[in-house]
Protein backbone atom coordinates (compact mmCIF):
# COMPACT_ATOMS: atom_id res chain seq x y z
CA UNK A 1 0.00 0.00 0.00
CA UNK A 2 1.00 3.48 -1.06
CA UNK A 3 1.82 5.75 1.97
CA UNK A 4 -0.71 8.48 2.88
CA UNK A 5 -0.36 11.76 3.81
CA UNK A 6 -2.70 13.42 5.65
CA UNK A 7 -1.99 17.24 5.55
CA UNK A 8 -3.21 19.90 8.48
CA UNK A 9 -3.47 23.43 7.77
CA UNK A 10 -5.20 26.20 9.69
CA UNK A 11 -6.55 29.59 9.18
CA UNK A 12 -7.83 33.08 10.44
CA UNK A 13 -5.89 32.77 14.24
CA UNK A 14 -3.09 30.43 15.42
CA UNK A 15 -3.76 27.85 18.21
CA UNK A 16 -6.54 27.11 16.79
CA UNK A 17 -6.50 23.18 17.53
CA UNK A 18 -4.89 22.02 14.77
CA UNK A 19 -2.45 19.42 16.79
CA UNK A 20 -5.46 17.93 18.85
CA UNK A 21 -7.38 17.56 15.80
CA UNK A 22 -4.39 15.86 13.61
CA UNK A 23 -3.58 13.91 17.08
CA UNK A 24 -7.17 12.72 17.06
CA UNK A 25 -7.96 12.03 13.58
CA UNK A 26 -4.82 9.62 13.77
CA UNK A 27 -6.54 8.28 16.52
CA UNK A 28 -9.60 7.26 14.03
CA UNK A 29 -6.81 5.58 11.52
CA UNK A 30 -5.32 3.61 14.46
CA UNK A 31 -8.76 2.18 15.66
CA UNK A 32 -9.32 1.31 11.97
CA UNK A 33 -5.96 -0.60 11.99
CA UNK A 34 -3.39 1.40 10.42
CA UNK A 35 -0.32 2.30 11.56
CA UNK A 36 0.06 6.16 11.90
CA UNK A 37 2.73 8.18 12.81
CA UNK A 38 2.84 12.19 12.86
CA UNK A 39 4.82 15.21 12.03
CA UNK A 40 5.44 19.00 12.62
CA UNK A 41 6.04 21.43 10.75
CA UNK A 42 7.06 24.36 12.29
CA UNK A 43 7.63 27.90 10.54
CA UNK A 44 10.40 29.35 12.85
CA UNK A 45 13.94 29.56 12.08
CA UNK A 46 15.58 28.05 14.94
CA UNK A 47 16.68 24.59 14.91
CA UNK A 48 14.50 23.20 17.66
CA UNK A 49 12.45 24.51 20.63
CA UNK A 50 15.17 23.58 23.03
CA UNK A 51 16.44 27.03 23.87
CA UNK A 52 13.25 28.77 23.84
CA UNK A 53 11.69 30.25 26.09
CA UNK A 54 8.65 28.22 27.52
CA UNK A 55 6.64 31.64 27.63
CA UNK A 56 7.62 32.04 23.84
CA UNK A 57 6.46 28.18 22.80
CA UNK A 58 4.84 26.19 26.02
CA UNK A 59 6.65 23.41 27.06
CA UNK A 60 9.52 21.16 25.19
CA UNK A 61 8.59 17.85 24.52
CA UNK A 62 11.47 15.51 24.27
CA UNK A 63 10.93 12.10 22.74
CA UNK A 64 12.39 8.24 22.79
CA UNK A 65 15.85 9.98 21.00
CA UNK A 66 16.74 12.97 22.87
CA UNK A 67 14.97 15.37 20.14
CA UNK A 68 13.54 18.76 21.77
CA UNK A 69 10.64 19.24 20.28
CA UNK A 70 7.02 21.21 19.94
CA UNK A 71 4.80 20.22 22.16
CA UNK A 72 1.73 19.57 19.42
CA UNK A 73 4.24 15.85 19.28
CA UNK A 74 2.56 15.28 23.18
CA UNK A 75 -0.99 15.31 21.67
CA UNK A 76 0.46 12.77 18.81
CA UNK A 77 2.16 10.65 21.50
CA UNK A 78 -0.84 10.94 23.77
CA UNK A 79 -3.60 10.19 21.52
CA UNK A 80 -2.32 8.10 19.06
CA UNK A 81 -0.40 5.93 21.80
CA UNK A 82 3.01 5.86 19.79
CA UNK A 83 6.63 6.53 19.99
CA UNK A 84 7.61 9.10 17.68
CA UNK A 85 11.10 10.20 16.49
CA UNK A 86 13.29 13.24 15.59
CA UNK A 87 12.12 13.62 12.09
CA UNK A 88 8.84 13.92 13.38
CA UNK A 89 9.57 17.69 14.01
CA UNK A 90 10.56 19.96 11.13
CA UNK A 91 11.52 23.24 11.29
CA UNK A 92 12.45 26.14 9.40
CA UNK A 93 16.11 26.47 10.90
CA UNK A 94 16.96 22.44 10.59
CA UNK A 95 15.98 22.80 6.24
CA UNK A 96 18.38 25.97 6.19
CA UNK A 97 21.41 24.60 7.77
CA UNK A 98 21.47 21.35 6.04
CA UNK A 99 20.98 22.71 2.73
CA UNK A 100 23.70 25.62 3.92
CA UNK A 101 26.02 22.72 5.02
CA UNK A 102 25.54 20.84 1.63
CA UNK A 103 26.34 24.30 -0.31
CA UNK A 104 29.70 24.79 1.41
CA UNK A 105 30.28 21.22 0.87
CA UNK A 106 29.81 21.72 -2.82
CA UNK A 107 27.47 18.99 -2.69
CA UNK A 108 25.36 21.90 -5.20
CA UNK A 109 28.34 21.56 -8.08
CA UNK A 110 28.55 25.31 -7.78
CA UNK A 111 25.16 25.71 -8.63
CA UNK A 112 22.34 28.70 -7.54
CA UNK A 113 20.65 27.95 -4.30
CA UNK A 114 17.00 28.60 -4.36
CA UNK A 115 14.14 28.59 -2.18
CA UNK A 116 12.68 26.37 -5.42
CA UNK A 117 13.53 23.53 -5.43
CA UNK A 118 16.25 23.26 -2.65
CA UNK A 119 14.93 24.23 0.41
CA UNK A 120 11.08 22.15 -0.86
CA UNK A 121 13.44 19.19 -1.91
CA UNK A 122 14.76 19.34 1.52
CA UNK A 123 11.26 19.63 3.20
CA UNK A 124 9.84 16.58 0.88
CA UNK A 125 12.94 14.42 2.05
CA UNK A 126 12.38 14.98 5.34
CA UNK A 127 8.52 14.11 4.92
CA UNK A 128 9.56 10.85 3.46
CA UNK A 129 11.59 10.06 5.90
CA UNK A 130 9.01 10.17 8.35
CA UNK A 131 7.01 7.39 7.15
CA UNK A 132 9.83 5.70 6.09
CA UNK A 133 12.00 5.45 10.08
CA UNK A 134 8.03 4.27 11.28
CA UNK A 135 7.11 2.37 8.21
CA UNK A 136 3.66 3.84 8.83
CA UNK A 137 0.70 3.30 6.04
CA UNK A 138 -0.20 7.03 7.04
CA UNK A 139 1.78 10.68 8.01
CA UNK A 140 0.13 13.04 9.51
CA UNK A 141 1.50 16.50 8.44
CA UNK A 142 0.60 19.71 10.46
CA UNK A 143 1.98 22.75 9.18
CA UNK A 144 2.63 25.64 11.97
CA UNK A 145 1.69 28.98 11.83
CA UNK A 146 -1.23 30.37 10.13
CA UNK A 147 -2.32 30.57 6.58
CA UNK A 148 -1.12 33.91 4.94
CA UNK A 149 2.01 33.91 7.28
CA UNK A 150 5.41 34.38 4.88
CA UNK A 151 7.00 32.25 6.89
CA UNK A 152 5.14 29.27 5.89
CA UNK A 153 5.25 29.31 2.42
CA UNK A 154 8.42 27.31 1.88
CA UNK A 155 6.59 24.57 3.54
CA UNK A 156 3.01 24.53 1.71
CA UNK A 157 4.53 25.21 -1.56
CA UNK A 158 6.52 21.86 -0.89
CA UNK A 159 3.34 20.26 0.22
CA UNK A 160 1.50 21.16 -2.92
CA UNK A 161 4.41 19.68 -5.22
CA UNK A 162 3.85 16.28 -2.66
CA UNK A 163 0.78 15.98 -3.93
CA UNK A 164 1.90 15.58 -7.68
CA UNK A 165 5.24 13.51 -6.74
CA UNK A 166 2.57 11.49 -4.63
CA UNK A 167 -0.61 11.23 -6.63
CA UNK A 168 -3.79 13.05 -5.38
CA UNK A 169 -5.43 9.91 -4.69
CA UNK A 170 -2.24 9.32 -1.55
CA UNK A 171 -3.22 13.26 -0.21
CA UNK A 172 -5.67 14.93 1.65
CA UNK A 173 -5.90 18.53 2.66
CA UNK A 174 -7.64 19.23 6.25
CA UNK A 175 -7.81 23.12 6.93
CA UNK A 176 -8.87 23.85 10.45
CA UNK A 177 -10.34 27.43 10.63
CA UNK A 178 -12.22 29.34 13.28
CA UNK A 179 -15.63 30.91 13.53
CA UNK A 180 -15.70 34.11 15.36
CA UNK A 181 -18.96 34.68 17.24
CA UNK A 182 -19.74 38.62 17.49
CA UNK A 183 -21.26 39.47 20.47
CA UNK A 184 -23.50 42.29 19.26
CA UNK A 185 -25.22 40.29 17.12
CA UNK A 186 -25.19 36.40 18.21
CA UNK A 187 -23.55 35.15 14.83
CA UNK A 188 -20.69 33.44 13.85
CA UNK A 189 -19.10 34.53 11.00
CA UNK A 190 -18.02 33.07 7.96
CA UNK A 191 -16.20 35.67 6.55
CA UNK A 192 -12.90 35.05 7.76
CA UNK A 193 -12.70 31.16 6.85
CA UNK A 194 -13.74 31.68 3.24
CA UNK A 195 -10.51 34.38 2.96
CA UNK A 196 -8.27 31.61 4.83
CA UNK A 197 -9.17 29.39 2.12
CA UNK A 198 -8.73 31.91 -0.72
CA UNK A 199 -5.40 32.29 0.28
CA UNK A 200 -4.54 28.67 0.38
CA UNK A 201 -6.26 28.16 -3.07
CA UNK A 202 -3.98 31.55 -4.02
CA UNK A 203 -0.62 29.13 -3.29
CA UNK A 204 -2.26 26.08 -5.54
CA UNK A 205 -3.94 23.89 -2.23
CA UNK A 206 -7.14 23.25 -1.92
CA UNK A 207 -8.58 21.18 0.81
CA UNK A 208 -10.44 18.43 1.16
CA UNK A 209 -12.29 18.95 4.41
CA UNK A 210 -12.48 21.93 6.60
CA UNK A 211 -13.08 22.09 10.22
CA UNK A 212 -15.03 24.57 11.72
CA UNK A 213 -14.07 25.26 15.46
CA UNK A 214 -15.94 27.95 17.40
CA UNK A 215 -16.78 27.83 21.00
CA UNK A 216 -20.37 28.61 19.92
CA UNK A 217 -23.05 25.75 18.41
CA UNK A 218 -22.53 25.57 14.84
CA UNK A 219 -25.96 25.73 12.38
CA UNK A 220 -26.36 23.20 9.47
CA UNK A 221 -26.74 26.80 7.12
CA UNK A 222 -23.62 27.96 8.22
CA UNK A 223 -21.77 24.76 6.80
CA UNK A 224 -23.78 24.71 3.40
CA UNK A 225 -22.02 28.10 3.05
CA UNK A 226 -18.77 27.40 3.65
CA UNK A 227 -19.25 24.55 1.64
CA UNK A 228 -20.69 26.81 -1.16
CA UNK A 229 -18.22 29.49 -0.75
CA UNK A 230 -15.28 27.43 -0.05
CA UNK A 231 -15.67 24.34 -2.59
CA UNK A 232 -15.76 21.84 -0.36
CA UNK A 233 -18.06 18.67 -0.07
CA UNK A 234 -20.95 19.53 2.40
CA UNK A 235 -19.77 16.46 4.23
CA UNK A 236 -16.19 17.43 4.47
CA UNK A 237 -17.50 20.43 6.50
CA UNK A 238 -16.96 19.01 9.91
CA UNK A 239 -18.34 21.78 12.71
CA UNK A 240 -16.19 21.39 15.82
CA UNK A 241 -16.92 23.09 18.45
CA UNK A 242 -15.01 23.49 21.96
CA UNK A 243 -15.19 20.74 24.04
CA UNK A 244 -14.31 20.80 27.73
CA UNK A 245 -13.06 16.80 27.74
CA UNK A 246 -9.51 17.14 25.19
CA UNK A 247 -10.37 13.14 24.55
CA UNK A 248 -13.86 13.57 23.28
CA UNK A 249 -12.44 14.86 20.19
CA UNK A 250 -12.15 11.76 18.06
CA UNK A 251 -14.99 10.67 19.04
CA UNK A 252 -17.21 13.57 18.23
CA UNK A 253 -15.31 13.70 14.78
CA UNK A 254 -16.43 10.02 14.68
CA UNK A 255 -19.89 10.74 15.15
CA UNK A 256 -19.14 13.36 11.94
CA UNK A 257 -18.19 10.42 9.87
CA UNK A 258 -14.93 11.51 9.35
CA UNK A 259 -13.55 8.38 9.67
CA UNK A 260 -15.82 7.16 7.00
CA UNK A 261 -14.91 9.65 4.39
CA UNK A 262 -11.17 9.17 4.81
CA UNK A 263 -11.70 5.58 4.27
CA UNK A 264 -13.33 6.64 0.81
CA UNK A 265 -11.34 9.68 -0.06
CA UNK A 266 -7.66 7.36 0.36
CA UNK A 267 -9.07 4.20 -1.37
CA UNK A 268 -8.27 2.34 2.51
CA UNK A 269 -10.12 -0.39 3.45
CA UNK A 270 -10.51 -0.44 7.56
CA UNK A 271 -8.48 -3.33 8.78
CA UNK A 272 -10.97 -3.64 11.58
CA UNK A 273 -13.94 -2.10 12.85
CA UNK A 274 -13.21 0.71 15.48
CA UNK A 275 -13.78 -0.21 19.09
CA UNK A 276 -14.09 2.81 21.14
CA UNK A 277 -15.22 1.25 24.26
CA UNK A 278 -11.99 1.84 26.08
CA UNK A 279 -12.30 5.82 25.02
CA UNK A 280 -15.97 6.40 25.69
CA UNK A 281 -15.46 5.11 29.18
CA UNK A 282 -12.47 7.33 29.90
CA UNK A 283 -14.59 10.28 28.58
CA UNK A 284 -17.23 9.33 30.78
CA UNK A 285 -15.26 8.63 33.74
CA UNK A 286 -14.10 12.36 33.00
CA UNK A 287 -17.62 14.10 32.66
CA UNK A 288 -18.75 11.86 36.03
CA UNK A 289 -18.74 13.42 39.20
CA UNK A 290 -15.84 12.23 41.79
CA UNK A 291 -14.09 13.25 44.77
CA UNK A 292 -11.80 16.27 44.42
CA UNK A 293 -8.40 16.51 44.96
CA UNK A 294 -6.24 19.88 44.89
CA UNK A 295 -2.59 19.70 43.68
CA UNK A 296 -0.94 22.77 44.27
CA UNK A 297 1.62 23.20 41.01
CA UNK A 298 4.40 25.01 42.46
CA UNK A 299 6.67 26.69 38.42
CA UNK A 300 8.09 29.37 37.36
CA UNK A 301 5.81 30.06 34.03
CA UNK A 302 2.86 29.07 35.39
CA UNK A 303 1.49 31.99 33.51
CA UNK A 304 1.41 30.07 30.72
CA UNK A 305 -0.14 27.24 31.60
CA UNK A 306 1.11 25.20 27.87
CA UNK A 307 4.76 25.49 29.64
CA UNK A 308 3.14 22.04 31.81
CA UNK A 309 0.96 20.39 29.01
CA UNK A 310 2.50 17.54 29.79
CA UNK A 311 2.57 17.74 33.40
CA UNK A 312 -0.90 18.96 33.21
CA UNK A 313 -2.27 16.01 31.01
CA UNK A 314 -0.48 13.25 33.72
CA UNK A 315 -2.35 14.53 36.61
CA UNK A 316 -5.78 13.90 34.50
CA UNK A 317 -4.37 10.68 33.42
CA UNK A 318 -3.70 9.92 37.41
CA UNK A 319 -6.80 11.17 38.38
CA UNK A 320 -9.10 9.20 35.98
CA UNK A 321 -6.75 6.07 37.55
CA UNK A 322 -8.14 6.62 41.35
CA UNK A 323 -11.33 8.02 40.59
CA UNK A 324 -10.81 11.40 41.75
CA UNK A 325 -10.86 14.96 39.96
CA UNK A 326 -8.27 16.90 40.05
CA UNK A 327 -7.67 20.39 40.44
CA UNK A 328 -4.55 21.93 39.58
CA UNK A 329 -3.56 25.28 41.75
CA UNK A 330 -1.19 27.31 40.24
CA UNK A 331 1.16 28.68 42.15
CA UNK A 332 4.04 30.71 41.09
CA UNK A 333 7.55 30.29 42.81
CA UNK A 334 8.02 33.77 43.07
CA UNK A 335 5.32 34.51 45.19
CA UNK A 336 6.60 32.08 47.84
CA UNK A 337 9.58 34.30 48.42
CA UNK A 338 7.70 36.76 48.77
CA UNK A 339 5.13 35.21 51.39
CA UNK A 340 2.02 34.82 49.22
CA UNK A 341 0.46 31.84 47.96
CA UNK A 342 1.08 29.76 51.48
CA UNK A 343 -2.33 29.32 51.54
CA UNK A 344 -2.83 27.42 48.38
CA UNK A 345 0.06 25.17 49.87
CA UNK A 346 -1.66 24.68 52.95
CA UNK A 347 -4.55 23.50 51.37
CA UNK A 348 -3.05 21.49 48.73
CA UNK A 349 -3.88 17.44 48.61
CA UNK A 350 -0.46 17.45 46.90
CA UNK A 351 2.46 19.76 46.25
CA UNK A 352 4.05 19.18 42.74
CA UNK A 353 7.23 21.02 41.45
CA UNK A 354 8.18 20.53 37.93
CA UNK A 355 11.42 21.26 36.12
CA UNK A 356 12.89 24.64 34.82
CA UNK A 357 16.30 26.26 34.36
CA UNK A 358 17.47 29.55 35.61
CA UNK A 359 17.47 30.72 39.38
CA UNK A 360 14.55 32.68 39.71
CA UNK A 361 11.86 31.50 41.77
CA UNK A 362 14.25 28.35 43.22
CA UNK A 363 14.08 29.60 46.24
CA UNK A 364 10.62 29.44 46.53
CA UNK A 365 10.92 25.80 44.95
CA UNK A 366 12.85 24.77 47.94
CA UNK A 367 10.58 26.16 50.51
CA UNK A 368 7.63 24.14 48.50
CA UNK A 369 9.57 21.14 49.16
CA UNK A 370 10.36 22.04 53.03
CA UNK A 371 6.38 22.66 53.11
CA UNK A 372 5.99 18.88 51.75
CA UNK A 373 8.59 17.19 54.30
CA UNK A 374 7.66 18.84 57.11
CA UNK A 375 3.92 18.73 57.06
CA UNK A 376 3.59 15.12 55.27
CA UNK A 377 2.26 16.74 52.56
CA UNK A 378 2.51 14.35 48.96
CA UNK A 379 4.81 15.26 47.01
CA UNK A 380 6.23 14.91 43.40
CA UNK A 381 9.40 16.41 42.14
CA UNK A 382 10.22 16.18 38.37
CA UNK A 383 14.13 17.13 36.88
CA UNK A 384 14.80 20.52 38.68
CA UNK A 385 11.81 19.56 41.42
CA UNK A 386 13.97 16.33 42.33
CA UNK A 387 17.18 18.98 42.59
CA UNK A 388 15.42 21.39 44.95
CA UNK A 389 14.29 18.39 47.19
CA UNK A 390 17.27 17.65 47.47
CA UNK A 391 18.81 21.27 48.35
CA UNK A 392 16.33 21.60 51.11
CA UNK A 393 17.21 17.88 52.84
CA UNK A 394 20.76 19.19 52.42
CA UNK A 395 20.16 22.23 54.29
CA UNK A 396 17.73 20.24 57.29
CA UNK A 397 20.61 17.88 57.68
CA UNK A 398 23.28 20.14 57.59
CA UNK A 399 21.61 23.04 59.25
CA UNK A 400 22.63 25.31 56.48
CA UNK A 401 21.10 27.73 54.05
CA UNK A 402 24.47 27.71 52.22
CA UNK A 403 23.75 24.16 50.27
CA UNK A 404 22.62 24.47 46.59
CA UNK A 405 23.50 23.79 43.26
CA UNK A 406 26.20 24.97 41.45
CA UNK A 407 24.14 26.09 38.84
CA UNK A 408 22.76 28.32 41.15
CA UNK A 409 25.84 29.16 43.42
CA UNK A 410 29.17 27.95 42.23
CA UNK A 411 30.51 28.86 45.48
CA UNK A 412 28.29 26.56 47.64
CA UNK A 413 30.09 24.83 50.14
CA UNK A 414 27.77 21.99 49.81
CA UNK A 415 27.24 21.37 46.64
CA UNK A 416 24.52 18.52 46.40
CA UNK A 417 23.95 19.42 42.64
CA UNK A 418 26.15 19.58 40.48
CA UNK A 419 27.02 19.67 36.78
CA UNK A 420 27.60 16.63 34.97
CA UNK A 421 31.19 15.65 34.12
CA UNK A 422 30.44 15.43 30.63
CA UNK A 423 28.78 18.68 30.37
CA UNK A 424 31.57 20.83 31.21
CA UNK A 425 33.43 22.97 28.88
CA UNK A 426 30.35 23.07 26.68
CA UNK A 427 29.41 25.85 25.32
CA UNK A 428 26.62 25.61 22.96
CA UNK A 429 23.21 25.73 24.67
CA UNK A 430 21.24 23.71 21.96
CA UNK A 431 20.92 19.67 22.03
CA UNK A 432 23.67 19.40 24.49
CA UNK A 433 21.98 18.50 27.78
CA UNK A 434 21.37 14.17 29.17
CA UNK A 435 18.46 14.08 26.71
CA UNK A 436 16.55 11.14 25.93
CA UNK A 437 15.58 7.67 27.01
CA UNK A 438 17.44 5.85 29.52
CA UNK A 439 17.47 2.83 31.89
CA UNK A 440 16.99 2.99 35.49
CA UNK A 441 17.16 0.51 38.45
CA UNK A 442 14.55 0.40 41.32
CA UNK A 443 15.06 -0.40 44.45
CA UNK A 444 13.25 -3.45 46.20
CA UNK A 445 10.57 -2.29 48.82
CA UNK A 446 10.99 1.46 47.57
CA UNK A 447 8.12 3.68 46.80
CA UNK A 448 8.90 3.96 43.34
CA UNK A 449 9.12 0.01 43.02
CA UNK A 450 5.91 -0.76 44.57
CA UNK A 451 4.75 2.13 41.78
CA UNK A 452 6.31 0.55 38.96
CA UNK A 453 6.31 -2.98 40.25
CA UNK A 454 9.42 -3.60 38.10
CA UNK A 455 12.87 -4.04 38.77
CA UNK A 456 13.91 -2.17 35.29
CA UNK A 457 12.72 1.17 33.88
CA UNK A 458 13.28 3.26 30.94
CA UNK A 459 12.46 6.97 31.07
CA UNK A 460 13.21 10.33 29.45
CA UNK A 461 15.60 12.90 30.53
CA UNK A 462 16.62 16.70 29.50
CA UNK A 463 18.94 18.40 32.34
CA UNK A 464 22.69 18.89 32.94
CA UNK A 465 22.83 18.80 36.66
CA UNK A 466 23.08 15.84 38.82
CA UNK A 467 22.52 15.11 42.46
CA UNK A 468 26.68 14.87 43.84
CA UNK A 469 27.50 11.29 44.60
CA UNK A 470 30.21 12.98 47.51
CA UNK A 471 27.11 13.45 49.26
CA UNK A 472 25.43 9.88 48.91
CA UNK A 473 25.88 8.34 52.33
CA UNK A 474 25.33 11.19 54.31
CA UNK A 475 22.04 11.45 52.86
CA UNK A 476 21.53 7.95 53.50
CA UNK A 477 22.23 7.83 56.72
CA UNK A 478 19.41 11.10 57.48
CA UNK A 479 16.89 8.82 55.75
CA UNK A 480 16.85 9.80 52.04
CA UNK A 481 16.60 6.81 49.82
CA UNK A 482 17.82 6.60 46.08
CA UNK A 483 15.25 4.33 44.80
CA UNK A 484 16.19 4.42 40.76
CA UNK A 485 20.28 4.52 40.09
CA UNK A 486 21.47 4.56 36.69
CA UNK A 487 22.71 0.36 35.78
CA UNK A 488 26.28 0.95 36.36
CA UNK A 489 24.82 2.53 39.85
CA UNK A 490 26.70 6.02 38.90
CA UNK A 491 23.74 8.49 38.36
CA UNK A 492 20.62 9.12 40.86
CA UNK A 493 17.23 8.91 38.78
CA UNK A 494 15.11 8.88 41.40
CA UNK A 495 15.31 9.87 45.28
CA UNK A 496 12.30 9.73 48.11
CA UNK A 497 12.03 10.10 51.62
CA UNK A 498 11.80 7.43 54.35
CA UNK A 499 9.09 7.72 56.66
CA UNK A 500 6.89 10.41 54.42
CA UNK A 501 3.53 8.90 52.46
CA UNK A 502 5.22 10.12 49.08
CA UNK A 503 7.77 12.23 48.71
CA UNK A 504 9.58 10.88 45.53
CA UNK A 505 11.77 12.81 43.01
CA UNK A 506 12.91 12.04 39.86
CA UNK A 507 15.52 13.14 37.50
CA UNK A 508 13.57 12.62 34.27
CA UNK A 509 10.47 13.75 32.94
CA UNK A 510 7.91 10.61 33.70
CA UNK A 511 5.16 13.34 32.03
CA UNK A 512 5.94 12.89 28.98
CA UNK A 513 5.00 8.96 28.86
CA UNK A 514 2.01 9.46 30.58
CA UNK A 515 -0.91 8.01 28.45
CA UNK A 516 -4.94 8.69 28.82
CA UNK A 517 -5.80 5.11 28.85
CA UNK A 518 -2.77 4.72 30.86
CA UNK A 519 -1.40 6.95 33.20
CA UNK A 520 2.35 6.99 34.24
CA UNK A 521 3.06 4.79 37.62
CA UNK A 522 4.49 7.44 39.39
CA UNK A 523 1.57 9.94 38.95
CA UNK A 524 -0.63 7.23 39.48
CA UNK A 525 1.32 6.55 43.10
CA UNK A 526 1.08 10.29 43.61
CA UNK A 527 -2.56 11.05 42.82
CA UNK A 528 -3.23 7.90 45.41
CA UNK A 529 -1.20 9.66 48.22
CA UNK A 530 -2.95 12.96 47.18
CA UNK A 531 -6.73 11.08 47.63
CA UNK A 532 -5.37 9.21 50.97
CA UNK A 533 -4.38 12.78 52.12
CA UNK A 534 -7.31 14.16 50.84
CA UNK A 535 -9.77 11.59 52.65
CA UNK A 536 -7.83 11.91 56.18
CA UNK A 537 -8.22 15.75 55.69
CA UNK A 538 -11.66 15.37 55.50
CA UNK A 539 -11.83 12.90 58.14
CA UNK A 540 -10.24 15.17 60.36
CA UNK A 541 -12.41 17.93 59.73
CA UNK A 542 -15.67 16.15 60.61
CA UNK A 543 -13.69 14.99 64.00
CA UNK A 544 -13.19 18.72 64.93
CA UNK A 545 -16.85 19.31 63.77
CA UNK A 546 -17.87 16.74 65.93
CA UNK A 547 -15.94 17.59 69.17
CA UNK A 548 -16.69 21.33 69.10
CA UNK A 549 -20.92 20.59 69.20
Amino acid sequence: MATKYIIFTGGVVSSVGKGVTAAAIGRLLKERGFSVTAQKLDPYINVDPGTMSPYQHGEVYVLDDGAETDLDLGHYERFIDTSLNKVCNMTTGQIYAEVIAKERRGDYLGGTIQVIPHITNEIKRRIGLAGKTTNADVVLIEVGGTVGDIESLPFLEALRQLRSDVGRENTFFVHVTWLPHIGATGELKTKPTQHSVSELRSIGISPDMIIARSDYQVEPSLCEKISIFCDVDRKAVIPMVTTKVLYEVPLLLEKAGVGELLMKRLGLEPRRKPDWTEWENLVNLEISQRPTVRIALVGKYVELHDAYMSVREALHHAALSQGVEVVIDWVHSADLEKDQGWDILEEADGILVPGGFGSRGIEGKIQAARFARQHRTPYLGLCLGMQVMVIEFARFIFKSEKANSTEFDRGTPYPVIDLMPDQRGIADMGGTMRLGLYPCNLQEGSIARRCYNKPLVYERHRHRFEFNNTFREQFKAHGMIFSGLSPDGLLVEIAELEDHPFMVATQFHPEFLSRPNRPHPLFAGFMGAAKEHARMSTEELGLVKTSTT
